[in-house]
């Protein structure tokens, strides 16, 4: 999913899909955001396996949508990390929504004891669990930028 920036959308929830609409841009900050992950094989050894070519394209896509941006460009390939931007960040409610339509199917004998507990906690009071969320990410985003402000 290539993102084109000068596309007109004068639709909202069309422009949103565009920038969102695939599973994996919605992982890929997902894993950002509640798994605190930031390089690209943190994000390869994700349970949903995705493929490297994907993955690529899909950091590309969220990168020129302003979602997510690379932490140091002078860091190798190896080294590379990724943070959510504002804008990346303010989808965690939107991930949470998706949360909330979907677990009440999913029958928890499937679930581990970490899925279970985040299910209460979530289910209890989202938008604690999403204000929560928010501050432990900035928290982990603002120790990332200070390392790489450390290490110039």
């Amino acid at each position: 999913m290539m993102v084109n920036l000068n596309l007109k959308l004068t639709c909202a929830i069309a422009r949103s899909t565009h920038l969102l609409g695939d599973k994996w841009s919605l992982l890929i900050l997902r894993d950002m955001l509640l798994h605190k992950k930031s390089r690209f094989k943190d994000f390869m050894e994700s349970k949903e396996k995705i493929a490297t070519n994907i993955l690529t394209n899909r950091i590309k896509s969220l990168i020129d949508a302003d979602l997510i941006v690379l932490l140091d460009k002078n860091s190798t390939k190896k080294s590379r990390q990724y943070i959510a931007t504002q804008k990346g960040i303010s989808t965690l409610p939107i991930i949470l929504e998706l949360y909330m339509f979907s677990i009440k199917d999913i029958n928890e004998s499937v679930l581990n004891d970490q899925q279970i507990q985040i299910k209460k906690q979530i289910m209890s009071n989202s938008e604690k669990f999403i204000n929560s969320k928010r501050i432990g990410y900035m928290a982990f985003k603002e120790d990332l930028l200070s390392k790489v402000i450390e290490h110039k």
